[in-house]
This record gives structure tokens, C-alpha cells and sequence, in this order.
């Protein structure tokens, strides 16, 4: 479950830069706002210093990131400019450090050797899928094989490291992206992002979608299948710091995604379903027909994620179980992710 004291991320976008070529899912200017490129040092310091003025103070770390290319696939010079210009502000202690994400077929110690230099702690690779099948139908140009040699240069070098999947992708199914989710977790990595493949215009996907040719999740779907993926990462213990694209003007318009399971608060309905079962499952344990009230205890910031959004976990809890009345109470002295459900006796 999210954590209430979150690092603060400065996102810095550079859309299709250093691609060698587009994959089929994507369109990285709808993605991210953003249409040009690469930013110049004046454009870098103004995203920079305007986000750093809305910085709270229940934070943790606080790091520039090179998000929505593929980092160190930027020409070196402009990978050095970049560098260089955020590094000032590692410096200056107004930044704790640089995080970025790119492909699994770029790092190589010559690469590595490159940033090594600057105050790099963190970097992302797109992995995607762990199936050769689904990445050679998305049009990724890497392999299963390049995530793993990625992962042993990163980790051998001491950085944190992401691993971003995605679900739902072309001649990907439920099967395949929880193997992918167990082979990720067997790299241990240090947090994850579950993606559903959207239909976004302008994509390659979105032609194949109107030919017939793709089909996407539905919501529903998606949900269901992030949320198993999320169980085992969780028995892995390996946290998931997001589910779903983050909502950008372009997303929620709607314009933009064509078709497939967007949602604004994608992880939002994840945590809603994983509550919901926890709950069921209490129930079933305990059922009695004598009761027509229960009680459920959770953390006061989880209470939204129980009832589901329009309170839909609470009508299903109430049709499941023949419940009438459920009384929700605020405890703090529960984690964020644990709920407690008891029957309850009416006076």
C-alpha cells in the first residue's frame, strides 16, 4: 500500500528520446504532455526550481528525473549536458540525487561508466515483458536476456534499481504476465510499476486496434490481473510504487487513449479489490447467519480504498453477506495495508 511519507520526484520528460525506434504501445508525447524532446538548460532549471517551490516538507529524498525515453540512449554529450546541469542542484543541496529510466539493451559498463560521475542513485528499465514472444510482437528490440545481463551491471554497481512490466501487450495473456512478474521478482529489484497497455493515438497499436487486430483489457480485467501481479510481488517483498499511467491533461480528456483500461485511479480500484478480498476472506472464515452487522477496522488513510470507489465494496460486502449494517472505524494502530472484519452483535 502507499507510503504517507513519499520521495519527491522532479520529472524531467524527454518523449521518444534516444529510441531507436517506436514500439508498438507507444506514443510518449501523448504519454507525457511534452512534444519537444529534450529540454535546453534555461527550459531544465525552470522545471527544476518551479517544482522545487511546491515541495512539502513531509518528504523524503528529493530527485531530479529523466522520465519517458530512453536515457542513455541520448547522444553522450547531451546525456553529459543533462547530468551536468541537474547535478548543480545535488550540489547546491537542493537535490538529493538523479534517477532515470531507460532500455535494458543500453546498459553496458562503457554506458555505466559514462554517468559514474554524477549523483546517479536510481535508474529504471523498461522491461516490459518477460516472455521473447510478447517483446518481439511489441516491437521492443530487446530480450529476456538483455533485462537479466541489465540488472547484474546495475546491481553490481550499487544502483536502486526499477523494473517497470506491462500488461495486456500483443500475444501477452494472464499466464505470461505473472511469470513475468516471477521472473522479475527472481531479480530482485528494488521497486517495480505495473503498466496496462493502453490504445493511444497515434500509436501502432491504435492502427492494429481499428483493423481488428489487437484487443485490449477491459478495466475490469486489468484490475484483476495487476492485482495478482501485485500479490506476488508483495510475496516477494518487493514494493510497487505505481499502478497505472499517472493522468496527464492529455489522459484525462479521454483524446487520447483510444481504448483499453484507463483509469485516473487505476491503483486506487487495485487497492479497493485487494481490501475487498481480505475482507470476504474474514468473513467466509467467521460466517455466521445469527449477524447481520459487521464491524471493520482500518488505518483512517486506507478507509476509501475499503469502501471502493462510490462505496461499491461496502453494497457488495452487504449483498455477499446478507449484511445490513457495517460500521467502519478508524485504527492507527494498523498498517496501512491491514484490515480487521468481525461480526458484531445488535443491542
Amino acid at each position: 500500500m502507499p507510503n504517507s511519507k513519499r520521495d519527491f520526484i522532479i520529472p524531467v520528460f524527454v518523449p521518444h528520446a534516444g529510441c531507436p525506434h517506436q514500439c508498438i504501445f507507444c506514443n510518449q508525447n501523448t504519454v507525457t504532455g511534452e512534444v519537444k524532446s529534450i529540454p535546453s538548460r534555461n527550459e531544465l532549471n525552470n522545471i527544476i526550481e518551479t517544482f522545487l517551490k511546491f515541495k512539502g516538507n513531509n518528504r523524503n529524498r528529493v530527485q531530479i528525473a529523466f522520465y519517458g525515453g530512453n536515457f542513455l540512449g541520448i547522444d553522450t554529450d547531451i546525456v553529459r549536458q543533462l547530468l551536468v546541469a541537474a547535478t548543480k542542484y545535488v550540489t547546491d543541496g537542493l537535490v538529493d540525487s538523479i534517477r532515470f529510466s531507460t532500455r535494458p539493451d543500453t546498459i553496458d559498463d562503457h554506458k555505466l561508466d559514462i554517468i559514474e560521475n554524477y549523483p546517479v542513485k536510481t535508474i529504471e528499465l523498461g522491461v516490459q515483458s518477460m516472455d521473447d514472444s510478447v517483446l518481439l510482437l511489441s516491437k521492443r528490440g530487446h530480450t529476456y536476456s538483455d533485462t537479466i545481463n541489465a540488472v547484474a551491471l546495475l546491481k553490481k554497481r550499487n544502483f536502486e534499481t526499477g523494473l517497470q512490466m506491462m500488461i495486456g501487450l500483443p500475444g501477452d495473456d494472464e499466464s505470461k504476465s505473472l511469470a513475468t512478474a516471477r521472473y522479475i521478482s527472481a531479480l530482485c529489484p528494488d521497486f517495480v510499476r505495473i503498466y496496462p497497455t493502453l490504445v493511444l493515438a497515434g500509436s501502432t497499436l491504435a492502427v492494429l486496434y481499428k483493423k481488428g487486430m489487437y484487443k485490449p483489457l477491459s478495466i475490469e480485467q486489468g484490475v484483476a490481473i495487476t492485482k495478482k501481479i501485485y500479490l506476488v510481488f508483495k510475496e516477494n517483498k518487493i514494493k510497487v510504487i505505481r499502478m497505472g499511467l499517472q493522468a496527464t491533461d492529455e489522459l484525462k480528456e479521454g483524446s487520447s487513449v483510444i481504448a483499453g483500461p484507463y483509469h485516473p485511479a487505476f491503483g486506487h480500484l487495485v487497492y479497493s479489490e485487494l481490501f475487498l478480498d481480505k475482507v470476504i476472506n474474514m468473513l467466509e472464515a467467521k460466517h455466521s447467519s445469527n449477524h447481520d452487522s459487521i464491524v471493520i477496522k482500518v488505518h483512517p488513510k486506507s478507509i476509501s480504498m475499503l469502501r471502493g470507489l462510490k462505496n461499491i465494496n461496502i453494497q457488495k460486502i452487504k449483498d455477499l453477506f446478507g449484511i445490513k449494517s457495517i460500521d467502519i472505524i478508524p485504527d492507527i494502530s494498523l498498517s496501512r495495508d491491514e484490515v480487521k472484519a468481525e461480526y458484531i452483535d445488535r443491542v
